[in-house]
């Protein structure tokens, strides 16, 4: 992954763009510090979206936390 600073990346944006297009990812620094990246844009799939969501409704029934709900688990938890 290439990494560039903030003060050229604004200088050279279209190239920058263009390999990101390519399918590079590119990391910004500022000062030597990432502070964001540059990264192809990925189209989701709706779809995909909802078969996934489905299957987790599908898991969750199988799995019964019995006469306990899932408040009284995070009260439980933020004791410790």
């Amino acid at each position: 992954m290439e990494s560039i600073g903030s003060y050229e990346a604004k200088t050279h944006l279209p190239r920058l763009l263009k390999k990101v297009q390519d399918g590079q990812s590119i990391t910004i620094t500022k000062h030597g510090s990432p502070i964001a990246m540059l990264v192809p844009y990925k189209k989701t799939d709706p779809d995909k979206i909802k078969a996934v969501i489905e299957e987790m409704k599908r898991e969750r029934k199988k799995h019964k936390l019995g006469e306990i709900s899932i408040r009284q688990l995070v009260e439980e938890g933020r004791k410790y």
